[in-house]
């Protein structure tokens, strides 16, 4: 987060990203040719702009007031839009402000229609370099304590990144919705100097995946757990600074209203 945000009440890029362009190209590529795109937070428009270069039906939702075009939409709240009204939603750099992450994530997969593409960018904790900072500093890259805004509940402002969401956590909230996981991606590699550390730490998580933090659960066996292990052990989780998800909503099942599973007791 830019110390710039300090002074301003919400967060934008100036320029069309890495993780803006790879977000892009994957909507395209997964989503129905022409559909009904959200891109939410909309931030300054540049994203709704290439979508809709690229001839979908772009509704660009925010609460901001960038644009007259903006559809006001506070992502802490129940999405003003109806059941399957979209093929696809993009949520670029968005979830990890939010207070809850699954009320939205459950929000975003009800507005999707069956088989419609969720894409969801945000900073990639489970990265190499993340997790050094989290031995150094105690908190994840780009989630430090002296980064979270304190605004008051009645304040409509960016609270800056105060959920961590990595890679497993959108994985078990997208199963839990019904829906199930496309591909991951991922942008740039952060501190490139760091090379060396980063293969060595990397050979030894392919030594240690063969013992039983890859292994499903027999009572719960997840049925695409090979795909967990790639993509945990893959480059974008291990070197993208963004990471970049995509998810599909079933089209077998009901989502709307699908709860948290209940934890397991002690």
């Amino acid at each position: 987060m830019s110390k710039a945000f300090h002074n301003r009440a919400f967060s934008h890029v100036a320029n069309f990203t890495g993780y803006m362009a790879i977000a892009t190209d994957a909507m395209c590529r997964e989503a129905r040719p022409g559909g009904r795109v959200l891109d939410m937070p909309a931030g300054n428009g540049m994203v709704s702009d290439e979508l809709r270069r690229r001839g979908f039906d772009a509704v660009p939702g925010d609460i901001n007031r960038e644009r007259a075009d903006f559809v006001y939409t506070d992502m802490s709240k129940p999405l003003p839009f109806e059941d399957a009204s979209f093929d696809g939603v993009m949520c670029l750099e968005g979830i990890e402000h939010m207070l809850e992450p699954y009320a939205l994530m459950r929000e975003m997969f009800r507005i999707l229609r069956p088989g419609g593409i969720l894409v969801i960018t945000t900073p990639n904790v489970m990265s190499l370099y993340s997790r050094l900072h989290f031995l150094l500093y105690g908190s994840p890259y780009q989630f430090a304590a002296t980064q979270q805004r304190r605004v008051p509940p009645e304040v409509m402002e960016d609270r800056g990144h105060i959920a961590p969401m990595s890679y497993l956590h959108l994985r078990y909230y997208t199963h839990c919705l019904g829906g199930e996981v496309v591909t991951v991606e991922g942008d740039k590699t952060k501190r490139k100097v760091l090379y060396p550390v980063y293969l060595l730490l990397w050979g030894l998580a392919w030594v240690t995946s063969r013992g039983g933090a890859f292994r499903p659960d027999p009572r719960w066996p997840d049925r695409s757990w090979e795909q967990a292990r790639d993509h945990v052990l893959g480059r974008p989780t291990m070197l993208a600074r963004s990471l970049v998800f995509v998810a599909r909503k079933s089209g077998s099942r009901e989502t709307t209203e699908a709860p948290l599973p209940p934890a397991s007791p002690g």
